[in-house]
């Protein structure tokens, strides 16, 4: 690797890429000329102990195109291999399986490496490059509940999955701030606010107001009329209005701020939808010229099937089905996937034209090689409309991947879909602050006689971290049922776990300080001589790859994984083997070093989930 680090060090890199490098140098040597040897060399952890560190199973695919027995295949590669001071032994097993082991002492260098590099040993593939995350955003005027733990966490983590890959990554928090729900607010603002509930809860009590202002507009249609006007004087620019609306803004972006502040969550750029309507007028007309829009209903819309022929043939053999069977409403649904409305029949604009405006302004702020977008999965359709319309637009650079990662919903114990205007949704305030209830009652009864504030944050640590961890050991893609007991689990997989793992392994460390004042355990070898200390070792090295992939595919889950496993791993190795009673100082210096190594790589994982590691608990 050529990539240094801002301090001048080289990390580390993925031991996996670099075996693979000598596999693709093996087969490119055995079989000169063949261009599948490159796709032929990958390697990957093995699955068990005895097929090696790494196992390659390219000489299967490489056989059909080179005619000859995949074992045959693997021998040749093998042979040609060129040497190396990473490689123990490379041996061919099976069918054509080459299974490599890594010599004890290199293994044992580059887990200590990976702990001392400040990168972590992540390749710095994305220098020189921008991220844009869209995430989080909330709704002003509405209280931020259970739902958005989702994208706000996950979207969190994505930030810093990029960034420790070396981009420079925008965290975009864009808000809902403008529509029609704001004439309801303030028609119900001069009627009916509490000035007493508004000074203990602002934003608590703003929603109180536009239910209850919605719910009357419903009822009699004077008020709807009225709660119109009041849309129409905010968006005309009545200075009143415009005030009222600035005011509700700045109150429920302070109460956002506080809980992004207990999250440890910041954003580099936070605009509302109110921020892009200059651009939309303009935006419809740009698309009615370019000949993607046109008039239906009275509404300017994109049809995406007139610009699209596989969707066009799509959708037209789905309709066909439908009519065929007799099923008009879902040919009706079919026909509507694939219109994208941007202009309503009253000439306002939705979130459809806002959204083709945020594209084209990101793409012009940062030049971005990847939009990523964290919204629930309800959101699918709209998303593939967006980026379709936006490439054929030109909106974005053909450079520029625009990515949706779509989570699934939370829904009640029951699986039944919440309902914020019903009032079914907990707060996100609630759960976070029932995480750090829960937490101190159980810092008080394992340490008593910790001081009061010293318990008091590390409860804070130890819940949200359960609260967050919750969320990103699931694929982002299934669905939550809410229950207080699982999303406060401090057992089993689960952020406290991990947490407490490293605070064993610093506790650890200070022991042996204590008892060994002579030894400095950071300057040994990291033991590598037994099984445990092994397995342990490739966990480790597998650090770098793990948050490549989780970066690339956009999911924390596998850096939980990778950080439950290490865990586990340290778990057994613990139990087994003695670390301050080892009779040999080398064996105790060695596994000390390899329990800091742990530690290190438990702190940077948790850390880019946004997770605290506290050194004792």
């Amino acid at each position: 690797m050529n990539d240094k680090n801002a301090d001048g060090s080289r990390p580390a890199g993925s031991l996996a890429d670099e075996i693979s490098a000598l596999l693709r140098a093996g087969f490119a040597a055995a079989f000169p000329g063949c261009p599948e040897t490159e796709a032929a060399g990958r390697a990957a952890p093995s699955s068990k102990p005895g097929f090696g560190d790494f196992q390659c199973s390219g000489a299967m695919q490489l056989a059909r195109a080179l005619r000859i027995p995949p074992r045959a295949v693997a021998e040749k590669a093998v042979a040609a291999m060129p040497a190396s001071g990473l490689v123990e032994k490379a041996e061919v097993a099976g069918p054509g399986y080459v299974n490599v082991t890594v010599r004890p002492e290199a293994l044992a260098a580059r887990a200590a490496a990976i702990a001392e590099d400040p990168a972590g040993g992540v390749p710095q593939t994305g220098r020189g490059k921008t991220v844009v995350v869209d995430y989080s955003s909330p709704n002003v005027a509405k209280s931020m509940h259970v739902g958005h733990i989702r994208s706000t966490v996950i979207g969190a983590a994505i930030v810093n999955l990029y960034r420790a890959l070396g981009y420079e990554v925008v965290g975009d928090n864009h808000i809902g701030d403008w529509g029609t729900q704001f004439g309801i607010i303030i028609k119900g603002w001069r009627e009916f606010v509490d000035r007493e509930a508004l000074a203990r809860d602002p934003v608590a009590e703003l929603e109180r107001i536009y239910k209850e202002s919605n719910a009357r507009a419903k009822d009699d249609p004077e008020w709807m009329t009225a709660c119109r006007m009041e849309t129409v004087k905010l968006q005309s620019g009545d200075p009143e209005n415009r005030a009222l609306w600035q005011d509700f803004i700045r109150m429920s972006r302070h109460t956002f701020d506080e809980i992004y502040a207990r999250l440890g969550i910041s954003f580099e750029t936070t605009r509302g939808e109110s921020w892009y309507q200059p651009q939309l007028a303009p935006m419809v007309e740009r698309l009615v010229a370019a000949g993607l829009a046109k008039e239906s209903r009275g509404a300017i819309v994109v049809d995406l099937r007139d610009f699209d022929p596989a969707a066009a043939a799509e959708s037209r053999k789905a309709v066909e089905t439908a009519l065929a069977k007799g099923d008009e409403e879902s040919a009706a649904r079919e026909d509507g996937k694939w219109i994208c409305i941007v202009r309503k029949e009253d000439g306002g604009f939705n979130y459809n034209t806002t959204d083709l405006a945020t594209m084209e302004t990101r793409q012009k702020d940062y030049a971005p090689a990847k939009i990523v977008i964290v919204t629930d999965d309800r959101q699918i359709p709209h998303f593939k409309q967006l980026f379709a319309i936006s490439a054929k637009l030109g909106l974005v650079s053909p450079e520029t991947e625009t990515v949706h990662v779509a989570f699934g919903t939370i829904t009640d114990a029951d699986g039944h879909p919440f309902s914020t205007r019903k009032g079914g949704m907990p707060k996100l305030k609630e759960l976070l602050d029932e995480a750090a209830a829960r937490a101190l009652a159980i810092v008080k009864e394992k340490n008593p006689d910790l001081p009061e504030a010293e318990a008091s944050a590390l409860a804070e640590a130890i819940g949200i971290g359960a609260v967050k961890y919750s969320d990103l050991a699931m694929d982002p893609a299934t669905t939550i049922r809410f229950s207080w007991d699982s999303i406060l689990s401090l057992q089993g997989n689960s952020g406290p776990y991990l947490q407490y793992a490293h605070a064993r392994i610093r506790s650890l460390l200070a022991k042996y300080a204590a008892a060994f004042p002579g030894e400095d355990w950071r300057s040994a070898p990291a033991a590598c001589a037994e099984p445990l200390e092994r397995a342990l070792a490739r966990r480790i090295v597998a650090y770098p790859e793990t948050v490549a992939a989780a970066a690339a595919k956009c999911k924390p889950s596998v850096l939980a994984d990778y950080l439950y496993g290490l865990a586990q791993d340290y778990s057994a190795f613990y139990q087994a083997l003695p670390v301050l009673k080892a009779g040999d100082p080398a064996a105790r210096a060695g596994r000390a070093r390899l329990c800091g190594a742990v530690a290190e790589v438990l702190k940077r994982g948790l850390a880019l989930l946004g997770i605290k590691a506290p050194d004792r608990m």
